[in-house]
């Protein structure tokens, strides 16, 4: 049985705040549309401002570690209650924990409000505030197999920490690297979860046989997603082999590949909540392979492929994810609203026209980046509308969460 809080006082507390998903799922969410509706504009010229760094750093940071880390915090501290059977942070210290991650996407877009090295230690001080929330329950119980998001929530950290540094020894540190060690360790976190519990979801969502866990392919497509993303966190100390990295990373999405197949993802095409998982793990393991060849053969843009990792493979796993995951803990049927189907073809269309159009006709980039935008801001703004009253509400069931 869990020890889960007495639902009178639960009842005290604003649902809001009752549980970590609630307020970072929908802060992530809006945050989302905020952010892509200032970068397209930014990137237009059509509004002039000066963020932390400059336009181009404020959107790959505020991407993985604005939008990225509220979902993977209200993620962890939502599943932590459910590891441990010890209620998770609420109330007034939820609260206070979101606040500082606000706080910090506030002083993101203007440093000026309390100078850059302040401003730095906010952003710095979130996902360490996380991790220490996340392991005071783990430890309590000796629970070490889930201690494991507490060192991979501090690689976050010292991602970040290399953004923040490229801004001031742009010699030493690449933003580049920086930034994409960070979408690397969104991947592997989305790869570990994934083999927790997308056999367990497809086969509860299509009443067929658990896909039998193969402890060998999953170190394989893990260890090599971990290992190129040591290679970019470690740039400053050992330098970057872009051949050797893109071979890595060809490895890895074939190991994705094979383990994906073996997830059976054409049983799922009649469950929203299924297929679109499955699709965002089909753009993680194609995006992997042509990220790869991108580095060896000078003719693929690089920095258009990245996307398909970033909005059809980790958009798309949390769009899909915090669907899921809203439902489940808000005591409803795990059957989404009708335009969220729309919502999930969105953002897979959104990654193919912002990685092949530009690729296929670059004097239309600006038009591509618009389109591409444009269906990014309409499925989180889907998922806005419907799970925003959802997320404001006490559970349907009167359970505490």
């Amino acid at each position: 049985m869990m020890k889960i809080t007495d639902l009178k006082e639960e009842q005290k507390i604003l649902p809001i705040l009752r549980l970590g998903f609630r307020p970072f799922f929908l802060g992530g969410a809006v945050f989302s549309l905020i952010a892509i509706t200032l970068w397209v504009l930014l990137y237009r010229g059509a509004v002039n401002f000066s963020p932390y760094g400059n336009g181009y750093w404020w959107h790959i940071h505020e991407m993985i570690f604005g939008f990225g880390s509220a979902i993977v915090a209200g993620f962890l501290l939502t599943a932590v209650q459910n590891w441990t059977g010890i209620p998770s942070i609420k109330g007034k210290p939820l609260a206070a924990l979101f606040l500082l991650w606000l706080l910090g996407r506030i002083v993101m877009l203007m440093p000026d409000l309390f100078g850059t090295s302040l401003s730095a230690l906010i952003d710095l001080s979130f996902l360490l505030t996380v991790a220490y929330t996340l392991a005071k329950p783990i430890l309590a119980i000796k629970q070490y197999r889930n201690l494991f998001f507490v060192p991979l929530l501090v690689l976050f950290t010292i991602a970040n920490g290399e953004m923040h540094l490229a801004t001031i020894y742009p010699q030493n540190v690449s933003l580049s690297y920086s930034g994409y060690s960070g979408i690397l360790l969104v991947v592997f976190l989305m790869s570990v979860m994934s083999g927790r519990v997308i056999p367990m979801f497809t086969a509860n969502g299509t009443q067929t046989t658990k896909a039998t866990p193969n402890i060998l392919l999953d170190k394989l497509a893990n260890g090599s997603l971990l290992l190129a993303t040591l290679m970019l966190l470690l740039h400053p100390l050992v330098g970057f082999v872009p051949m050797f990295f893109g071979a890595i990373l060809i490895v890895a999405g074939m190991f994705q590949l094979i383990r994906s197949l073996r997830w059976r993802p054409w049983i799922t095409l009649g469950v929203p909540l299924l297929w679109s998982l499955h699709f965002a793990l089909q753009f993680m393991w194609f995006g992997l392979i042509l990220l790869g060849f991108s580095y060896i053969i000078d003719e693929i843009p690089t920095n258009h492929v990245w996307h398909l990792l970033t909005i059809g493979g980790i958009g798309g796993m949390i769009l899909a994810m915090i669907s899921r995951v809203s439902l489940g803990h808000s005591g409803l049927p795990l059957i989404p609203p009708k335009m969220m189907s729309a919502a999930f073809a969105l953002i897979t269309l959104s990654s193919m026209i912002r990685v092949f159009g530009p690729w296929l006709m670059p004097e239309k980039t600006m038009i591509f980046i618009d389109i591409s935008g444009f269906c990014w801001l309409v499925a989180f703004g889907l998922f806005t509308f419907h799970y925003g009253p959802m997320l404001f509400k006490a559970r349907e069931d009167g359970r505490p969460g």
